[in-house]
């Protein structure tokens, strides 16, 4: 208990480990406060007329599609028009009909209204029998908004690598980890304690973000947190990996954020190019593919179905950890044969300087 209690104390002295566990979470809040934000207005049209220069019934008519502002003087009209921060439409009398007036730099979304306007009001008599039905505009953010939440959970879960990679690396930097090899800790105890450092800290993180993300009910958060822990135990396996073949901190943050590249690209390619038979199988290779999967089906369905994706996950913890135990086996051996040769290389010499006396 008092290995785990250090290595746990360890990760929350490294400045980089916090900023990282902290990161996902501050992502997490901006999302949740930019998706109560109402982004409709930034559509909506905006027209400014001169005062006395268009009849009431063509200022009426101009309200139906958007707000009417009046200005006192040619001038300031043109300034409005010009103003970068606005895409505002000049309206002006022209005969029986209206022109137009843009700065030129809108969007092509009012630039095609001020083109199609003039016309639209000389048929305004016909157009006015036509019913008219009005559909609710739809939220900017409603299809983004569970994509980048799902990205985020992907990079809180991502967490315990960062954690388990740091604190070995940060071991041999300082010498630590000679000293582990001389204590009486067996590679499976040592193993466990790391694991323990990164799921935690993993798991952690990401029900944090996840609770400032989504509001589940009962049966889906169960489900998200059956997620969240093999995510975080594929991920502390795999900061395992990144420690123990990091020779330095500069290597290891390398490896870090390509694997995090791979973590959080592979999946959302996969998503958004929507691929499907050989491609869709090898992008499930990398365990986020899974993840990310079952995240996007609890946040669209109330019943989701994410027993495959938890089958991938499941497969993914127990080939990686048998992955890693081999690796760790092979090295040991490797290591005890190149101490045997270390020893009877300096008896050899010992010998040897013995005969020449």
């Amino acid at each position: 208990m008092r290995g785990f209690l250090y290595q746990l104390k360890s990760v929350w002295k490294d400045k980089f480990c916090m900023i990282s566990f902290l990161l996902p979470i501050a992502a997490a809040l901006a999302l949740n406060f930019a998706g109560g934000i109402d982004l409709s207005s930034v559509a909506e049209f905006h027209f400014g007329v001169l005062e006395s220069d268009l009849p009431a019934r063509t200022i009426s008519w101009l309200e139906r599609y958007g707000s009417v502002t009046a200005y006192q003087t040619q001038e300031e009209l043109t300034a409005a028009i010009n103003e970068p921060s606005t895409y505002m439409i000049g309206v002006a009398s022209e005969g029986d009909s209206i022109r137009t007036m843009v700065s030129g730099d809108e969007l092509d979304l009012f630039r095609q209204t001020a083109d199609t306007l003039p016309a639209l009001y000389e048929g305004r008599e016909s157009t006015g029998q036509i019913i008219i039905n009005i559909l609710e505009r739809p939220d900017i953010m409603a299809g983004l908004q569970n994509i980048f939440i799902a990205i985020t959970l992907i990079a809180a879960m991502f967490m315990g690598c960062t954690f388990n990679a740091m604190n070995m690396i940060s071991e041999k930097e300082n010498g630590i980890d000679l000293v582990n090899q001389v204590l009486p800790m067996t590679q499976g105890g040592y193993m466990m304690q790391k694991i323990f450092v990164g799921f935690i800290g993993g798991c952690l993180s990401a029900v944090l973000t996840a609770c400032c993300s989504f509001r589940l009910e009962w049966g889906s958060a169960i489900l998200m947190s059956v997620l969240i822990m093999l995510s975080a135990f594929i991920a502390a396996l795999i900061g395992l990996f990144i420690g123990k073949f990091s020779e330095s901190l500069m290597v290891g943050v390398v490896y870090i954020k390509i694997v995090m590249i791979i973590f959080m690209a592979v999946p959302l390619v996969s998503y958004l190019l929507a691929a499907g038979g050989l491609a869709s199988v090898l992008c499930y290779f990398v365990p986020s593919s899974a993840a990310f999967e079952g995240i996007m089906k609890l946040a669209d369905s109330g019943k989701p179905m994410i027993a495959g994706d938890i089958f991938i996950l499941m497969a993914h913890c127990f080939i990686w950890f048998l992955l890693y135990l081999s690796v760790s086996k092979r090295q040991k051996k490797h290591t005890r044969k190149d101490n045997r040769g270390r020893i009877l290389k300096t008896g050899e010499s010992r010998r040897s300087s013995g005969i020449c006396r």
